[in-house]
């Protein structure tokens, strides 16, 4: 019996495999990606460190005003001494074509842009481009 044991444990020597084990590094890898998905940057790009700015002390007495409503309706004015009541116009190209001859017949008077809360962003700031594109130095956005 014992020769019939030997025969089947042993005739042959076990050859080693000279490969690497791929497994415990990809494991390894697959960690380290997960920590780095899951760990926030330090520097992040969502954060926005806005300037800030004090009231004025007086607003002007006289002035164009445009205001521009959340729904992007738009209507531009006299406020002031010599007030004209504001029209609502339809659009854009209507607006500065009505501040230009108000510009052209009140040159002295600053435009003030009055956006509200929920409007966009890029309108007052087309609104304010614009406006300085046509020549009026005097540009202020209306706070409360």
């Amino acid at each position: 019996m014992a020769s019939f044991s030997s025969s089947l444990r042993g005739g042959r020597k076990r050859k080693f495999k000279s490969e690497i084990n791929v497994v415990p590094y990809i494991d390894v890898m697959l960690v380290l990606l997960i920590i780095f998905m899951v760990v926030p940057p330090a520097n992040s790009p969502s954060v926005i460190n806005l300037p800030s700015a004090e009231k004025s002390a007086l607003p002007p007495d006289d002035y164009i005003q445009i205001v521009l409503k959340p729904n992007a309706t738009l209507s531009i004015g006299i406020n002031g001494k010599n007030s004209v009541a504001p029209e609502e116009l339809p659009n854009r190209n209507a607006v500065m074509r009505r501040l230009r001859t108000l510009h052209a017949e009140h040159p002295e008077y600053p435009v003030m842009i009055a956006g509200d809360r929920d409007s966009k962003y890029d309108d007052v700031i087309q609104l304010v481009s614009e406006a300085k594109k046509m020549g009026i130095n005097r540009v202020g956005l209306a706070t409360k």
